[in-house]
């Protein structure tokens, strides 16, 4: 089962490498980890995408607690939540083609950020599925590069009033 886990650290050089290393000599394999800056001074958020079962999970997240950086260890996967990932995709785009690419970006609410002489740079946002639909329809004019930052997610707000009359 896939989980999201976000994971709230010391803003502190060398904190990635240690929740990496932790993860991987644990042989738990990391999908995608993402990291910046918390709504807190001082504090940085990760973002983990990781595969396990429950058990595996709550093991990671022992783990994540006893490293002396960590603050919070948050399974998003437990939650309502919006996830979101950036992707930056090169496609080659001969002046012919460029009104059709613009076509199949566009449902997409993705944008063209550059034009080339043979190529678009497309900026995208969103879910993962969103935005694999979105390269395959892009792969046959040929991805030149491409670039994703891996998920980022938060927990919804609960609306108390709601939660209160259900």
């Amino acid at each position: 089962m896939r989980h999201v886990i976000s994971v709230l650290v010391n803003d502190q050089p060398r904190v990635l490498a240690r929740v990496a290393n932790l993860l991987g000599r644990r042989n738990f394999n990391i999908e995608s980890i993402s990291v910046g800056e918390s709504e807190e001074e001082g504090l940085s958020r990760m973002v983990i995408v990781t595969q396990g079962d429950e058990r595996t999970m709550e093991q990671i997240q022992k783990q994540l607690h006893k490293l002396v950086d960590v603050i919070k260890v948050q399974d998003l996967s437990e939650y309502a939540s919006v996830e979101r990932e950036l992707l930056l995709v090169k496609v080659g785009a001969a002046p012919a083609t460029r009104m059709e690419i613009k076509g199949i970006v566009e449902p997409f609410r993705a944008a063209v950020v550059d034009v080339g002489p043979n190529s678009m740079m497309v900026q995208a946002t969103g879910e993962r599925a969103k935005l694999d639909a979105l390269l395959e329809l892009l792969r046959p004019y040929g991805i030149k590069e491409m670039a994703r930052t891996g998920v980022t997610a938060l927990p919804r707000s609960v609306n108390k009033a709601a939660a209160t009359t259900s």
